[in-house]
């Protein structure tokens, strides 16, 4: 249709006349005048309707799911991130609540023995080519260490100072083949000397050749003069094997360190030594043995046999 006056002013009236039949079917309600003709068209243009409903729905769902996929898409890489992040702080936590715990049990054992000690976390190993058991701690010379001095943790003797730089020192652990100290067994006194094995058990050459001793009994440092290289009362470790007398002078026992040498983390040196040995006072408390279980015997006792009965 051409855009000409005749065709605006028609326009204009059609228009009218929507507003008009708008107003007679708001006003009639449901008996409406042009009900009828709304029914019709709906019958006529509700299939349509539909139809192109449903072309256009799968699309439109398509494209809603689009998008919700990138938003739950992006909740998803939040989420992992978040989810990474706490994991990575958890470890963080694990590792600082293994620290505390490790200077917590340290702090106890050097409350024990009165030792004033100075912290410090192990840094590096020894060069397997020195075929030597050392480690490497952040404390030095600035921090009050010298050497030949006494190094512990929450679980017993780790070793001694050997060298000392400005911020560093070097540790021969207790099972280094070149490492010795004095020993002393628990409630009976015995004297010996502690000699490392590497990844074996300490041997222990007791001074006495007829000296009493089982598994599971308990070692302690001696002490060294002047307490150094090694301050009284540090537990050791406890024997797992007993060699046979023999009538020796000597008698050779093997013990099982507390420390776990391979797995050295927070450690302390002894600074100050204490004003009196500790004798055992630093080794755990031994766990109490269970209470043997009650036994019960039961007795059957055959019943007698009923009256007018016979035996056999």
């Amino acid at each position: 249709m051409r855009d000409t006056r005749e065709s605006r002013l028609l326009l204009v009236l059609l228009i009218a006349i929507a507003f008009a039949l708008i107003t007679v079917d708001i006003r009639g309600g449901e008996d409406s005048p042009v009900d009828g003709a709304r029914q019709a068209a709906a019958k006529v243009f509700g299939p349509v309707e539909s139809g192109v409903s449903g072309a256009v729905d799968p699309i439109g769902n398509a494209i809603s799911a689009v998008r919700d996929s990138g938003k739950r898409h992006d909740r998803i890489s939040r989420l992992e991130q978040e989810n990474a992040a706490l994991k990575a702080k958890l470890g963080s936590d694990d590792r600082n609540r293994s620290k505390i715990h490790q200077l917590d049990t340290m702090l106890k054992t050097a409350g024990a023995g009165q030792y004033g000690i100075k912290g410090a976390q192990v840094i590096a190993i020894g060069s397997a080519q020195g075929f030597s058991w050392t480690v490497t701690i952040d404390a030095g010379a600035n921090d009050g260490i010298k050497r030949d001095m006494t190094v512990l943790n929450g679980d017993g003797l780790v070793g001694r100072v050997t060298t000392v730089g400005p911020n560093t020192a070097t540790v021969l652990l207790a099972n280094d083949p070149d490492f010795t100290v004095g020993t002393r067994m628990e409630k009976t006194d015995e004297l010996g000397f502690a000699s490392g094995q590497g990844d074996r058990p300490l041997r222990v050459q007791l001074l006495n050749g007829k000296a009493k001793v089982k598994k599971g009994d308990r070692l302690v440092t001696f002490g060294s003069q002047a307490d150094k290289p090694f301050v009284p009362g540090v537990p050791v470790g406890k024997v797992v094997r007993v060699d046979p007398s023999g009538g020796d002078l000597t008698r050779t026992i093997y013990v099982e360190p507390y420390v776990g040498f391979t797995k050295l983390d927070i450690v302390g040196v002894v600074v100050q030594p204490p004003r009196t040995d500790p004798r055992d006072d630093v080794l755990p408390s031994k766990p109490a043995k269970p209470k043997p279980a009650p036994t019960v015997t039961v007795t059957v006792t055959p019943s007698a046999p009923a009256a007018g009965t016979q035996q056999q």
